[in-house]
């Protein structure tokens, strides 16, 4: 039973007869029928999907909130099921619907409970609305394969109701009242008495999040580029915005703050799914998404000062293929420049899947270590090409070195996918004009772990931890940091572990993904003072529940195809004190 419906009453019809039809939100029944699949963060910044756990036979949720303080006794109760239920395939955890109760006081509460059960933060509060939750304190039972609410109601009666569904039968009392605090849902009660417009509030969020990509020639599968397309998608544009698959690369938003971080806001996730549920009916005169207008040219910068043309790639449709490692000779350039900006456009992204590159200068033998880069730290950066890639833009007054004559050693990872093709890239180059010669220079740094140090990955381990660190030798700006790891790659988190025993964390990649591997930029950079390690922690999940892994009985070693694993840590800084750059004559 849907608890968000369209009302069509014949007093409505009358009484805005020639006129939208306006939709309402219906108040929900005690217990859904159906919860649906989701994605929340925990009370520590851990990803949990519900559809996960779909190898157990139910999950048990108790709706916490800090403000009942007669909770306590009853997350202990819980805490007693778990111990005496997680063996037999049930997965326990708290949801906290309350979205104006904060991390830090729902980890302090759990302590109070003496429980280690993840408190699962709904901030948006739309996971407990599909679950039609009423009181803290109400227990609620899911089937994760089939999404169908078993139980709801006092959490003294749950023990009882696991019992009927581990013996194979249905729960004989399904609902029931509990009787903890009432929880109010303000943005549901808003929404009920004024469905969100579409002109007004939805396509705005559509055209900031998600039409950059979906539109006509961008990555994604179909364009939002009208009300029709947005309505005829909108359930998969429900269940992707409730699971947390888009925006793509989304991370924590409670962990620092980002240029761009993937993600909707509560009040944008909820104006959305409302708005879906009630009908996704339009409203006014114009659609705003039909009048979205986007550049001609696929540069982001206008026309590059340069393009380096990338030898055409002959990719099969199938089969496995070995790292292609070319180097092009840079040419069109009389004079040695001062590089501000790089893009690097796939001919064929359906294939490939990720570049890394290195500077060769004019004076250097190309060879097999020249695409380990390294060199002169005044050299120009040009940008590789990974999941996702935007545009690399220098800050102000930043910037490197290409000399005339330079070469540019590629090394590039393709994956077949059933058709035969040829993908020809290109990159574009901005320079500096010649009287601007930049005076700071940009480095970086990998919290990498190699084959020397590699522990390979044990069979069906589902959250296999590695742990690296880089040392910042001077005081630095912090200004990005990227992850990379293969199909396992399940998390990463970074950390800034400073010289006086303080711990920072800068960024949190809760689900990562292999498909979009996203150079996460600071919005102000951060400065570290000298002695500063950066600590990259990441996770792999190389059990049957990551439907990426290609086979979960493999112990997994380091290596460069997509079945073997990697982890990288990458950060990008600038040293405070830039008085000591070399500037190259002209």
């Amino acid at each position: 039973m849907n608890r968000i419906k369209l009302i069509r009453s014949a007093r409505l019809r009358s009484a805005l007869a020639g006129a939208a039809l306006t939709a309402v939100i219906a108040t929900p029944a005690l217990a859904a029928e159906k919860v649906g699949d989701f994605a929340l963060l925990d009370h520590q910044g851990y990803f949990h999907q519900l559809s996960y756990y779909n190898d157990h036979k139910a999950v048990a949720f108790l709706v916490q909130s800090n403000a009942d303080k007669n909770l306590a006794e009853t997350a202990r109760q819980f805490a007693a099921l778990q111990a005496r239920f997680a063996a037999q395939g049930v997965k326990f955890f708290m949801i906290n619907p309350l979205a104006d109760q904060s991390r830090a006081e729902v980890k302090a509460a759990a302590a109070k409970y003496g429980t280690d059960i993840p408190v699962l933060m709904d901030d948006s509060q739309l996971v407990a609305e599909a679950m039609g939750v009423t009181r803290t304190g109400e227990a609620v039972l899911v089937d994760p394969t089939t999404f169908a609410m078993l139980y709801q109601g006092p959490a003294a009666q749950l023990e009882t109701a696991i019992d009927q569904v581990l013996a194979g039968n249905r729960v004989k009392t399904a609902t029931a009242k509990a009787k903890g605090q009432a929880v109010s849902f303000p943005a549901r009660d808003k929404h009920t008495s004024k469905v969100p417009s579409y002109s007004k509030d939805v396509a705005p969020i559509l055209a900031e999040n998600c039409a950059r990509c979906h539109r006509d020639g961008g990555i994604a599968p179909f364009a939002m580029n009208s009300h029709a397309m947005i309505k005829g998608w909108a359930p998969m544009i429900r269940e992707v915005v409730m699971t947390k698959r888009m925006p793509p690369g989304q991370i924590d938003p409670h962990v620092g703050r980002f240029k761009e971080d993937y993600t909707l806001s509560a009040e944008e996730s909820q104006a959305l799914v409302h708005w879906i549920e009630a009908g996704a009916q339009k409203d006014g005169t114009t659609d705003p998404l039909a009048q979205l207008k986007w550049p001609e040219t696929e540069w982001a910068y206008g026309e590059p000062d340069l393009i380096i043309n990338v030898p055409p790639q002959q990719i099969p449709a199938t089969g496995v293929l070995d790292y292609i490692r070319v180097i092009v000779p840079i040419e069109g350039m009389d004079r040695d420049r001062w590089v501000k900006a790089s893009q690097y456009v796939a001919g064929d992204r359906t294939v490939l899947h990720h570049t890394l590159n290195a500077l060769i200068p004019p004076d250097v033998k190309p060879s097999p270590r020249a695409f380990l880069g390294g060199g002169d730290p005044n050299q120009a950066r040009i940008t590789a090409y990974i999941p996702g890639a935007q545009p690399q833009h220098e800050p102000e007054n930043t910037g490197g070195l290409l000399k005339k004559g330079s070469s540019l050693a590629l090394q590039l990872h393709y994956t077949t996918n059933g058709k035969a093709t040829v993908d020809a890239s290109r990159i574009g180059l901005w320079f500096y004009d010649d009287d601007e010669i930049p005076a700071e220079r940009m480095t970086g740094d990998c919290a990498c772990i190699f084959t020397p140090t590699w522990v390979p990955i044990p069979a069906y381990d589902n959250d296999h931890e590695m742990t690296q660190t880089i040392t910042i030798a001077k005081d630095a700006y912090i200004y990005s940091m990227l992850p990379h790891m293969h199909f396992r790659g399940k998390r990463m988190r970074f950390y800034a572990d400073y010289p006086d025993g303080r711990s920072e964390e800068l960024l949190n990649i809760a689900k990562y993904n292999y498909n979009w591997q996203l150079d996460y930029e600071l919005a102000e950079p951060l400065l570290v003072p000298a002695g500063t390690k950066i600590r990259a922690v990441g996770a792999f999940d190389n059990s049957a529940q990551n439907p990426a892994n290609p086979d979960p009985s493999r112990v997994v070693p380091w290596g460069q195809q997509s079945w073997d694993e990697m982890f990288f840590g990458a950060v990008t800084y600038k040293y405070a004190d830039q008085s000591g750059n070399a500037v190259a004559s002209k």
